[in-house]
């Protein structure tokens, strides 16, 4: 990457992305403009309500992309929450970090913005002590898995008819461990 394309943190949590796009902290401010982005650009869509418990409960892993000359527009968004599973043969509970929902508006892709999104907000879910970090993708999007796979998921199972459309989502996982690729920073 040349130099215009480096990230910067600043002190305020905000993250730089290539000098044009911020990435921050979702507001409860931002939750209208979240919710154009993920009815614009995907088939899923939730109630407000869950947006709101999704930020009420997982703030800091609630990030949102915006154009550094207009940090109220929402151009991206990334939630997470914690997804608890009893541990076989104990009364432990695993903590993963689920990946809800992640949108990049159309006209904005091809910027870095969602792997952006996920490395400044990977490290905010971990806090909450997870063990993994899981999500589901379409099998037909090729351009998503493979940015997972860049990140250190991998492929764990199919889950048949996941989606309301019928189409199959792949289970991904990625387990602590894993170093983000060096090539994306």
């Amino acid at each position: 990457m040349d130099t215009n394309k480096r990230i910067q943190s600043n002190s305020i949590g905000q993250l730089n992305v290539d000098s044009d796009f911020i990435i921050r902290r979702c507001t409860e401010d931002d939750l209208d403009g979240v919710i154009e982005v993920n009815e614009t650009e995907l088939p899923e869509d939730y109630p407000y309500f869950f947006y709101k418990s999704i930020l009420d409960n997982y703030s800091n892993a609630f990030m949102v992309a915006c154009p550094k000359d207009n940090p109220r527009r929402i151009i991206g968004y990334v939630m997470w929450r914690i997804e608890k599973k009893p541990l076989l043969g104990n009364l432990k509970v695993a903590k993963k970090g689920h990946l809800v929902s992640i949108a990049v508006l159309k006209s904005y892709r091809r910027n870095n913005i969602a792997t952006h999104l996920l490395i400044k907000s990977m490290p905010q879910i971990k806090k909450h002590g997870i063990t993994s970090y899981v999500l589901e993708v379409r099998v037909s999007n090729f351009s998503a898995i493979n940015l997972y796979k860049k990140l250190g998921f991998k492929i764990d199972s199919i889950k048949k008819h996941y989606y309301r459309d019928d189409e199959n989502a792949y289970y991904m996982v990625r387990e602590l461990n894993k170093n983000i690729d060096p090539n994306l920073h």
